[in-house]
């Protein structure tokens, strides 16, 4: 059944849109544009934050009285709406002018500055002076290891709430207070550290002012490199680098592998190395891990436990380990690329180059702010000295080459070192959701076999649907894969698996739309996941360019295995490249 059309004039332009559209909506469809602040449209992402909190994008209704938010007002049969009259554009400078009353004024210093949006709209609406003077709340900073709070700049327009709660499903922020002392925080106002938060920094992602930002490590790296006493590395997440080149101009879906190695060695790391190579090291493990508990399963016993989940994304496992930490033994206990390349690094790298491992930093470029937080975690050191150093965003690698005077656009492309920088495809299609367990099923369809397949595309497990399902023949087995991205979406597959419900045999799990290659710590996006789309395709090019597309054909994986881990699963490999998992409370 059709919807039906209501007939809407916008600044006198006449269009026809569905019944229930709003305001805002229509206007766009009329090709007019109204600024908006706390608006903010996640559709693909399964919900709109239309809290219209804070009145910037109002305009005049005919036979209204009052001015309308455009972002939550419906449009009906006749209306007529005037988006440019005095009276809007007064009223739209007057909300400006308040909410500039209540914020810092030290854009020249913020982190967000050239990314916010009130500055913008500042700059829009030509406003050079504090209009109204007098008393600004204050908050105190919360600094946690991924994420910065910092309410003071917050302007209560509830889009990181939206996400968190509706989105993620994480529920870790909400609006408390009211009046003046009004503010979103965790619940109590405890800190980020003690609540149930992730450190996705899907919040950071979306929010429109420096009221939420990473972690700055820049002038950490900066002070390592300084250091003469120091060896220091750095390895570079696949999904950076079809992200990076938007900091520089290039159009989203551009890969700049080549530049992003020119530059990290023109900044004067000692050595360049790729993710890449870790993620062939995972899928060595996890690959073995998933066959074994099929095998197991098959030949009847019950106590495996299927499905098998991944174990690459940190915000997931700390999702997992608050709200699903009845099933702490279903995913799998291999370690993230990440931590597997610094544990090499570290345990095997730092022998080779006669470095104590305490005098090796290893520097970590990644998508993602979670991975701020997996790099302090415990189980993750050796005495102290933690396996990864510094971890770096994608934003905050671009900041590191500006502030370096370095011209990246003109930089010729430069390769990764080796053996850490040698990879597969199945290695770089860890940045975009459905490459894990398609990365994986390469290398388990080959060995369960014992034949060297040529069909590796794996597209049923491709696609960008929150939850998908596919059905995948290896051999004689016939495979159920749950693909899930999004926390939101994660937790309709764990409570099946926690129901006893679950028909899958394994789930790959990332927390971001998209995967990794919308990470909380990527160039912003905005909600526009056609930009996700375009390095989604841009990782597919990298993967289908490579002479080598599976992880155990890597020589160098081959040849770690040889001298160090003797095969996947051994007693070396576990004590270097496996994990545990822990109970954390559900507040």
């Amino acid at each position: 059944m059709s919807q039906k059309l209501v007939n809407v004039t916008v600044d006198d332009i006449k269009v026809q849109v569905p019944e229930g559209t709003t305001i805002l909506a229509a206007a766009k469809s009329a090709g007019v544009n109204i600024p908006t602040l706390c608006y903010l449209n996640l559709a693909d992402f399964g919900c709109v934050n239309k809290t219209a909190s804070c009145r910037v994008c109002v305009v005049e209704v005919e036979g209204r009285r009052n001015l309308a938010p455009s972002c939550a007002t419906p449009v009906n049969e006749g209306m007529i709406v005037k988006t440019n009259t005095i009276k809007a554009l007064n009223s739209r400078k007057i909300v400006l002018e308040l909410l500039l009353s209540d914020h810092p004024k030290d854009c020249l210093v913020c982190q967000k500055s050239g990314e916010c949006e009130l500055q913008d709209l500042a700059h829009e609406f030509g406003i050079k002076e504090i209009a109204y003077e007098g008393k600004e709340s204050t908050y105190r900073k919360d600094i946690s290891k991924s994420i910065i709070r910092d309410m003071d700049k917050c302007i209560m327009c509830r889009r990181c709430e939206t996400m968190c709660n509706e989105v993620q499903t994480v529920g870790a922020l909400s609006g408390v207070n009211r009046g003046f002392d009004a503010v979103v925080a965790p619940a109590m106002e405890m800190d980020l550290n003690d609540s149930v938060c992730t450190y996705c920094g899907q919040c950071v992602a979306v929010c429109p002012t420096g009221a939420l930002v990473e972690r700055d490590a820049t002038w950490d790296v900066l002070s390592a490199l300084a250091d003469p006493t120091k060896t220091v590395i750095v390895q570079t997440a696949p999904a950076v680098r079809v992200a990076l080149g938007e900091e520089f101009g290039y159009a989203p879906g551009t890969s700049v592998t080549g530049k992003m190695v020119s530059s990290l060695r023109k900044l004067g790391f000692d050595r360049v190395f790729d993710t890449d190579f870790a993620a062939d090291l995972t899928i060595m493990e996890e690959a073995s891990e998933l066959l074994d508990r099929l095998t197991r399963h098959l030949n009847g016993d019950t106590s495996v436990k299927l499905p098998i989940l991944t174990s690459c994304c940190p915000a997931w496992v700390k999702f997992f380990e608050h709200n699903f930490n009845d099933l702490l033994d279903v995913p799998s206990t291999a370690k993230s690329p990440m931590q597997m390349f610094s544990a090499v690094a570290k345990n095997v790298f730092a022998k080779e180059l006669n470095v104590d491992r305490k005098d090796l930093i290893v520097v970590s470029v990644m998508p993602c702010l979670a991975k701020k937080y997996e790099a302090g975690r415990e189980e993750f050191s050796k005495d102290g000295d933690f396996d990864t150093d510094i971890v770096l965003s994608t934003r905050e690698l671009a900041r590191l080459i500006k502030q370096a005077n370095i011209n990246f656009n003109i930089l010729k492309d430069e390769e990764f070192d080796n053996p850490l920088g040698e990879s597969t495809g199945a290695g770089v299609i860890f940045g975009r959701t459905g490459g894990v367990i398609e990365a994986a099923l390469r290398t388990a369809a080959d060995w369960y076999t014992g034949k060297s397949l040529e069909n590796i595309d794996y597209e049923a497990v491709r696609g960008f649907e929150g939850v998908r399902s596919a059905d995948v023949k290896v051999g004689d087995l016939d495979l159920k894969i749950g693909i899930a991205h999004g926390l939101g979406e994660a937790r309709k597959l764990l409570e099946e698996v926690r129901e006893g419900k679950s028909m899958y045999h394994a789930i790959e799990i990332m927390a971001c739309k998209g995967g990794c290659i919308g990470g909380g710590g990527q160039p912003y996006h905005h909600g526009n996941t056609s930009i996700l789309r375009k390095r989604t395709e841009a990782i597919k090019i990298e993967d289908e360019s490579k002479a080598i597309r599976k992880s155990h054909e890597n020589p160098y994986i081959k040849k770690l295995y040889n001298e160090y881990f003797k095969e996947p699963m051994s007693h070396q490999a576990h004590e270097l490249l496996h994990t545990k998992y822990f109970k954390k409370h559900k507040i």
